[in-house]
């Protein structure tokens, strides 16, 4: 609706009184005069940026309006006004919006420009426009403009893989988990508000990133005095080189972007984070622990085959490495509540998502994924899942859904890590366990009997060949808890293919986006138990693996003359390496040649006795 009169400047930032009574302004619209705790916000055109904490070229400017909490981390709004007869489109007035944001940006990587007249308004994210149709909106709606973005995944890839070698090459740090350990720390002190500015020195830069680590998790150490070993690992990280200004300035620029992205509405848990750590393992498949990390695919998969009920479920992964399975049940359990803002979100992360790690610096990197989704309180416990320790920890939680993938070597016990956990969850709860498609066949079968006298299969999922890089080949077991199995059957099934293609030096993913609908054909063909020809059913006192069907036995006359040809060749102690180089070279080099009349087929000869002709 067109305006009744013009405007003054002050009337269209502050608001103004006519005979009809007060009219808001910008300054009520964003809700700038609603106090809140930890953030400076506000109107007028006295505060200068210095006054607001800001030092430098440009301190000394006004803004109109400001919004600027003290976690850098968050989205900072800068507003523009002006009279409602000056036209938004000029560049002059862009300008002075674009100068005031870029001096905000010396202290926030994200800042919502927003120049308005009363009337229309332009919005600008950093120095990009970003078209609004609609009139000014309450600051919310600016704060998420940042997080309404779709994930370039490409784009993750490429940035996690310029950390790595940044870390690698230009810092000289070799251990590849202390790489891990170092830039997933840098993520939660950035998640936290660390003031990471390129131009900082490496001690400066080192230190503020302890120091926020550590504030950031006074009020989490209350609940979890173990997630000390997060400051311990990031310590005990060396750096062979610490004097190269343009590597720590590299490196805060792309950890920049790597949170950004985590921060966008459209992250899916493990969707991101799975990248990411994916890359820093990219030249170890396997740790010393015998562990696999686990593809982002497989988590949602699986969390979507034991029906998590979001209200009261509590859910453990008692081998959680990175803790993909814990990110990707709190990511899907918290949009199904409505979003991370929700009182139900914040109970989900501090009451009903539980982890064990063995190893400290894996269980220092869960500690760390979980808190850079914005769990504060995360309950992770570093211990060994074979022990009576674990057990009781485990028993104390009430825990009614398992999604795991425990080590795979023997000497990691994986048939102990299960029992353990069955036995301590829930009774009738279910557990799902990503195992190699034969280990409980392989596995030590007196506590296999154990397992099975307890607790019971249901199903059994064999996954694709590749799924894992390292030549594992998987199945998805899942158990109810509490009752034995007596000899039922067990449902199977074999899922061949995911759509997911190699993409050199970044792994096998989903780039031509398949997995999404034959994830939703499998869960529907798994829960009806029926629609799939690769269906079969076990019997569990013959079998605890899927049956792949045998292929016939078929024998060619060209098998057999191979085969006997190679027994006389035996037999005369003729070497066979050497034979066949000097039929080779008599071929290509002593044979005679001719073309067939049309002069398009070539013909080679060579006589019986120039082959036998050898020593």
């Amino acid at each position: 609706m067109a305006l009744m009169r013009n405007l003054t400047e002050d009337e269209v930032r502050d608001g103004y009184t006519d005979k009809d009574g007060f009219h808001n302004g910008a300054k009520q619209i964003l809700e700038f005069d609603v106090p809140e705790i930890s953030v400076k916000q506000g109107t007028g055109q006295l505060t200068s940026f210095k006054q607001l904490g800001f030092s430098g070229k440009g301190s000394n400017h006004k803004p109109d309006g400001w919004y600027l909490p003290d976690d850098f981390s968050r989205v900072a709004i800068i507003l523009e006004t002006k009279s409602s007869d000056k036209d938004v489109k000029n560049q002059e007035y862009v300008n002075e919006l674009l100068y005031n944001v870029r001096v905000a940006n010396n202290l926030y990587s994200r800042v919502v420009g927003i120049l308005y007249n009363g009337e229309k308004q332009r919005v600008f994210l950093n120095d990009t426009e970003k078209e609004i149709n609609i009139g000014l909106q309450g600051k919310q709606f600016y704060l998420e403009l940042f997080e309404d973005f779709e994930i370039d995944k490409q784009q993750i890839y490429l940035t996690t893989m310029k950390i790595n070698n940044i870390l690698h090459y230009k810092f000289g740090v070799n251990d590849y988990y202390d790489r891990m350990v170092f830039t997933a720390c840098a993520l939660v002190a950035k998640r936290y508000g660390a003031p990471l500015t390129k131009g900082m020195s490496y001690n400066m830069f080192h230190y503020t990133i302890l120091d926020t680590l550590s504030k950031s998790l006074e009020e989490a150490k209350k609940q979890n005095e173990k997630l000390d070993i997060l400051i311990e690992s990031y310590s005990k990280v060396q750096m062979n080189i610490t004097n190269n200004q343009n590597a720590i300035d590299d490196f805060i620029f792309n950890v920049e972007i790597i949170s950004d992205l985590i921060n966008s509405k459209n992250w899916n848990g493990e969707d991101v984070m799975a990248i990411f750590f994916n890359e820093f393992n990219r030249y170890k498949g396997k740790s010393e622990n015998g562990q696999v990390f686990t593809p982002d695919h497989v988590t949602s998969l699986m969390y979507r085959l034991i029906n998590i009920d979001v209200k009261h479920d509590k859910i453990l992964d008692a081998a959680c490495g990175s803790g993909a399975f814990l990110t990707k049940a709190m990511s899907n359990m918290i949009k199904e509540v409505g979003g991370a803002s929700t009182k139900k979100a914040k109970e989900i992360m501090s009451k009903q998502l539980f982890g064990i790690e063995i190893d400290k610096r894996v269980f220092s990197l869960a500690c760390a994924n979980m808190l850079i989704h914005k769990d504060g309180k995360t309950n992770l416990e570093q211990m060994d899942s074979t022990t009576q320790e674990a057990c009781d920890w485990i028993s104390s939680k009430g825990i009614t859904k398992v999604l795991m993938n425990p080590p795979y070597e023997r000497k990691c016990h994986p048939e102990i890590i299960v029992k353990n956990v069955l036995d301590n969850i829930v009774p009738h709860s279910i557990a799902a366990f990503l195992l190699p498609d034969k280990k409980l066949e392989k596995v030590s079968k007196k506590i296999v009997e154990k397992i099975l006298s307890k607790h019971r299969i249901l199903k059994i999922i064999k996954l694709p060949e590749k799924t894992f890089d390292e030549g594992i080949t998987t199945s998805i077991f899942i158990f109810e808890s509490g009752i034995p199995q007596n000899g039922e059957e067990i449902f199977t099934c074999y899922i061949k293919e995911d759509g997911l293609e190699r993409v050199k030096n970044q792994g096998r993913q989903d780039i031509r986006h398949k997995w999404k609908s034959i994830e939703d054909k499998w869960v529907e063909i798994i829960k009806k138990q029926s629609g799939d020809s690769t269906i079969k059913w076990l019997n569990p006192n013959e079998h605890l693996s899927y049956q792949k069907d045998e292929i016939p036995f078929c024998a060619y006359e060209e098998d057999f003359i191979k085969t006997m040809t190679d027994y006389l060749l035996f037999k005369e102690e003729i070497d066979v390496k050497a034979l066949k180089e000097t039929l080779a070279d008599k071929v290509i080099y002593f044979s005679s040649l001719s073309t067939s009349n049309e002069g398009n087929d070539l013909s080679i000869g060579i006589e019986r006795g120039d082959i036998l002709e050898t020593d």
